[in-house]
């Protein structure tokens, strides 16, 4: 599966979230949030905005955030964020095939957002 794809679904069940589950609604909350996916050479990448409780994403790696979750390539983004449980993600950043770029909370912020639409 493409990274672009996998991103553009995350996007659509976060907005979706955002009008109809409660528990989602209520953990975003107030929050202002950019968030950025992306891919180390800037060829991929989503950026998520968490605006008072309303979600909405743009396309492309060159976007301004508060946080960043950059991949080496997309294969190992798109192999690592369809895995379930979390060992594939801290065996990527062990092998540096994912890195963080900004405040490590707001990386853990929106990791339990994604848990709960998914």
């Amino acid at each position: 599966m493409r990274l672009w794809l996998v991103l553009l679904v995350l996007s659509w069940k976060l907005r979706r979230h955002a009008r109809k589950n409660g528990a989602f609604r209520r953990y975003i909350g107030t929050s202002r949030v950019r968030f950025l996916v992306k891919t180390a050479d800037g060829r991929w990448g989503r950026l998520f905005v968490f605006d008072g409780g309303a979600v909405s994403s743009r396309p492309g790696a060159g976007h301004a955030c508060d946080a960043a979750l950059v991949w080496s390539d997309p294969a190992t983004a798109v192999r690592v964020m369809l895995a379930s449980g979390e060992e594939a993600a801290f065996a990527a950043a062990a092998e540096g095939k994912m890195r963080v770029e900004g405040m490590a909370y707001y990386v853990q912020w929106f990791n339990d957002a994604v848990k709960l639409v998914l």
